[in-house]
């Protein structure tokens, strides 16, 4: 791997690649060239190889890249080449859809614990996981290793459950509350604001202007 630093843009296109080299390694697909990723994922070629020539050398000239060698490749660079385990909080709906969505259990992430802060929700058999109380977070981080957290809460609660996440031992964390988290710089912070993704929506109905150049 290149020594300089992989931008969050080219690490965000890895599962990009990897879910359609999976789709090619179902139908037998043997090998794949730039330009055909490039037009299935509407994707400049020259992006394509640039972004896996940061990892490694893993094409040949005139062949393409082998599909299963690649696929290797890349669940080794995004390191799920081994489980790892998942802790989820907030058991409301939303959280609940997540623990029955089964999907990423094939990329090895596994949602191994989901906890609440109410006692109304505690205890309840959510999948084949009973939601338990906060309390317990620590513990379960430490006894199953979980290194990710998703948070499911009010966006009033999301910082004290990021801070009670952080201060057990995870170090990553996926946040659907609609809030803007702080933490440590070692510690990673995606957002996923479903809400904000679809009023931004609106802007193209009636012919936004999409100019990628600004």
């Amino acid at each position: 791997m290149k020594s300089e630093k992989i931008s969050e843009a080219v690490v965000r296109r890895l599962p990009v690649y990897l879910r359609y080299l999976n789709e090619l390694h179902k139908r037998e697909v043997a090998t794949v060239s730039s330009q055909e990723l490039g037009q299935k994922l509407d994707l400049n070629p020259a992006q394509i190889r640039k972004d896996l020539a940061y990892f490694g050398d893993f094409g040949r000239k005139g062949i393409g890249y082998d599909v299963s060698y690649l696929i290797e490749k890349i669940r080794q660079i995004l390191k799920i080449d081994q489980q790892i385990n998942v802790a989820l909080v907030g058991a409301g709906n939303l959280g609940q859809a997540l623990s029955n969505y089964n999907a990423y259990l094939k990329d090895n992430m596994k949602i191994v614990a989901i906890f609440d802060s109410s006692e109304a929700k505690v205890g309840k058999q959510i999948n084949t996981l009973t939601v338990q109380p906060m309390d317990e977070l620590g513990r379960m981080v430490e006894e199953h290793r979980i290194r990710i957290g998703i948070i499911t809460v009010p966006d009033f609660e999301a910082q004290r459950v990021a801070d009670t996440m952080i201060e057990a031992g995870i170090e990553a964390i996926l946040n659907f509350a609609p809030t803007i988290l702080k933490a440590p710089p070692h510690i990673r912070i995606h957002a996923t604001d479903f809400t904000t993704d679809l009023l931004s929506l609106a802007y193209y109905l009636e012919g936004g202007k999409d100019d990628d150049n600004e």
